[in-house]
């Protein structure tokens, strides 16, 4: 049914609720790229922390939305995002590093778990619609969020893990996810490196998730568009 066939207008909430229902993976990704906007002009101030968390609880909101549409268990991601949401909370009232490693690993296995229902979502059918076309870059968004918050987690139980053009030291969330996008991609252009046995096999692991992605994800739906466009 066209927005035109309907009897009464249909208001702008309306048409968002509408587009959000049918296509909730361009929300999470256009969260997930506000977040990586706004994050230099948030990281130096003092109030940036708390919104750089209010943003990522939102994005994590949405991902929940985004995962309750694909096979993924609803109930499972509910259960992943509830500690994930109280210790990023908790970690602004009480700054402690056990409070961030905690809620750190927690925000990267919801992640985790949503690029899981993401994929799932875009392997459950032979056709691509638009909203599995969002959800490629939604995934991959969600998987570098996902690294870079075990990288702020390593770096919190081993110190110095990492490594820049100012020596090694606490790297920002921004540079972690700078450095989490680079290695997801293959491209390596970052001045970020790891310099712990820890970290180099994580970041090991994100380069090879990422050569897997782009093979598996990436190159059956281009076949699927390919077939489609045959018929």
């Amino acid at each position: 049914m066209m927005w035109e066939d309907l009897r009464e207008p249909v208001s702008t909430w309306g048409r968002w609720k509408a587009t959000l229902r049918k296509q909730p993976s361009a929300f999470l990704l256009m969260a997930q790229v506000l977040v990586i906007l706004l994050l230099p002009f948030l990281q130096g101030s003092g109030y940036g922390r708390a919104i750089i968390s209010l943003l990522s609880l939102t994005a994590v909101i949405i991902a929940i939305f985004t995962v309750r549409s694909t096979p993924a268990l609803t109930w499972l991601s509910i259960t992943l995002a509830l500690p994930a949401a109280a210790f990023e909370v908790w970690s602004l009232v009480e700054p402690s590093s056990t409070i961030l490693i905690l809620a750190h690993c927690a925000l990267a296995v919801f992640y985790f778990y949503t690029a899981y229902g993401l994929i799932a979502y875009m392997f459950e059918d032979y056709w691509v619609t638009k909203d599995e076309l969002f959800a490629v870059g939604a995934a991959f968004t969600v998987l570098v969020f996902a690294f870079a918050y075990l990288y702020l987690a390593i770096q919190e139980v081993w110190p110095a893990s990492f490594t820049s053009f100012d020596g090694p030291g606490e790297r920002t969330f921004l540079e972690l996810l700078y450095f989490s996008g680079a290695n997801l991609t293959s491209v390596g252009l970052s001045d970020v490196g790891p310099i712990r046995p820890q970290a180099r096999a994580l970041v090991s692991v994100e380069q090879l998730g990422g050569v897997l992605y782009v093979a598996m994800v990436i190159s059956r739906l281009v076949a699927l568009t390919v077939i489609r466009a045959r018929q």
